[in-house]
């Protein structure tokens, strides 16, 4: 009885005492779960979902392993090929009668561009007619002693002789019709010579004059073939010993930027600059560039072969004292921090901090930059 009185009193105590002990733990976890909820999120992370990133214009790439293709960018000169520009010049003194080109107008070769009056014209076409004329009387010749030797009548000697005499007249007509040809021949009128174009091209200089009395070997006009250009480039020896011809050159000026390839370099140093002369050829079938033109060129050196990284300059961001670069994440990104080395044209060396095995954020980077200053989640 006593026992069972004493159960009775007990049990009641000890149902509060377990009720206590729930409540309390139930209380610690939620403080734990309040703790947990509260937590501060990554600091170097940015939430982004797939259509926000695409939204926001970002892209990604995987950084360039293997060494940066330096470049070495230098003022360059348009210049025309000097197989693609030749001088029209006088072949003989006269007066200039006839100039058939203006600037800027095409020319085929062979065409006649000027037409010069001289007393020296005259003599060397009438050179011509007459040394036709004696060849054509040899053969007249040759003909009679070879029907008069085949009829017995004439003796050898005489055909030899004919024969003879019709060789050496043919053989000065040949050299008379050359010297003609050498000035450039045509030109109408017995005292008149024809200056023709060694090129196909288009005038880029005309310093004679109509009328005017001119000398031997005086320039008439200039033609140029500029459908390929070259490019002047002056480099610093310690650069020279890195380039060679075949390398890749980007030439940009004025909104154009066009690819050549280097064709010459120096082996000597110019007296003057003490700099290496580079060559470059460049298309300019479009007509896209001018013959004195200055520009910048880029000499895109190769590859050094190493597994060091690189990423564009436009992945690269400052965030409170530390360079990063954003790498994405399954959540969207994550500023992570890298040491930076030599920098290239648009490529930056990363001497630390990335494995070469990431994507990271190339273009529009700085958006996540503002983001994360803003507690790294996109607003919708």
């Amino acid at each position: 009885m006593t026992c069972r009185m004493l159960l009775s009193a007990l049990l009641p105590l000890a149902l509060t005492a377990c009720g206590k002990s729930e409540s309390k733990a139930d209380d610690m976890a939620g403080m734990d779960m309040s703790k947990e909820a509260g937590k501060p999120a990554d600091k170097d992370a940015v939430v982004l979902s797939a259509r926000q990133i695409a939204d926001a214009g970002i892209e990604t790439a995987l950084p360039t392993v293997g060494g940066i293709a330096g470049a070495i960018e230098l003022p360059g000169l348009i210049q025309g090929d000097p197989q693609g520009m030749q001088v029209v010049s006088a072949t003989i003194g006269g007066r200039l009668v006839s100039l058939t080109r203006n600037l800027g107008q095409s020319v085929r070769q062979g065409d006649p561009m000027a037409i010069i009056e001289s007393r020296e014209a005259a003599s060397l076409k009438a050179e011509v007619e007459a040394a036709r004329a004696r060849a054509g009387l040899a053969q007249s010749n040759l003909r009679r002693e070879q029907r008069l030797f085949a009829e017995r009548v004439s003796p050898e000697q005489d055909l030899i002789a004919a024969r003879t005499a019709a060789t050496e007249a043919g053989i000065a007509l040949r050299l008379a019709q050359q010297q003609l040809g050498a000035t450039g021949g045509g030109g109408g009128a017995l005292n008149r010579i024809a200056m023709r174009s060694p090129i196909s091209g288009q005038v880029i200089a005309r310093p004679a004059v109509l009328g005017q009395t001119v000398d031997v070997n005086a320039e008439l006009y200039r033609v140029a073939n500029l459908k390929l250009v070259t490019v002047q480039i002056s480099l610093p020896p310690a650069d020279a010993g890195r380039v060679r011809p075949g390398l890749r050159v980007v030439v940009s000026a004025a909104g154009r930027k066009q690819d050549g390839r280097v064709t010459f370099v120096s082996p000597v140093l110019d007296e003057n600059t003490r700099l290496v002369q580079l060559i470059a050829a460049l298309s300019n079938a479009g007509g896209t560039w001018r013959v004195g033109e200055p520009v910048t060129a880029a000499i895109m050196l190769p590859s050094t072969g190493d597994r060091s990284v690189a990423v564009p300059s436009t992945a690269v961001q400052s965030v409170e004292n530390r360079t990063v670069v954003f790498v994405r994440t399954a959540t969207g990104f994550r500023a992570l921090r890298v040491v930076t080395g030599r920098r290239n044209g648009d490529q930056v060396t990363i001497t630390s901090g990335l494995a070469g095995t990431e994507r990271v954020a190339t273009t529009n980077s700085f958006t996540l930059k503002a983001e994360l200053g803003k507690g790294g989640e996109m607003e919708m």
